[in-house]
């Protein structure tokens, strides 16, 4: 697969987190995707666990927003830091557990490691920075 394809498929995918579109999230997944995220206690195999991962983010982060920092683009693979923001104004789930809103705004980062082929991701592992959220938002103390 050639550079630009893989840019293109990761640009669909960032775009899809930025403005909340979870169609066009799910549309890059292949059938048989494994996503491996730090705050899931087990891996997401299906579109609709995809679907209501992104959709408990936006839920609690309605207005957020995503950028790329810094992309690696390897043979059949992507690594991207990415920044975002965003006012929790919504319930977050998190660890098994519904944390009422605290209309406090954060600014965070995170990373993503997401392998392609056949131009659809098959495996995405996500690492969002969770400490520096929950301290932004009171949830837990500072360093």
């Amino acid at each position: 697969m050639s550079r630009e394809e893989l840019e293109r498929i990761d640009d669909q995918g960032l775009s899809a987190w930025d403005t909340g579109d979870a169609e066009a999230l799910i549309s890059i997944l292949a059938d048989d995707f494994v996503w491996n995220d730090v705050s899931m206690p087990e891996p997401m195999r299906t579109k609709d666990a995809a679907r209501a991962y992104m959709q408990s983010w936006r839920t609690a982060f309605p207005d957020m927003r995503a950028k790329m920092v810094n992309r690696v683009v390897g043979d059949d693979a992507v690594a991207v830091e990415v920044e975002f923001t965003g006012t929790n104004t919504g319930p977050m789930d998190m660890a098994g557990q519904t944390i009422p809103p605290t209309n406090r705004a954060v600014q965070g980062k995170g990373t993503y490691f997401a392998k392609i082929r056949d131009g659809k991701v098959v495996e995405l592992n996500t690492y969002p920075d969770i400490a520096s959220t929950m301290m932004q938002l009171g949830l837990m103390p500072g360093m």
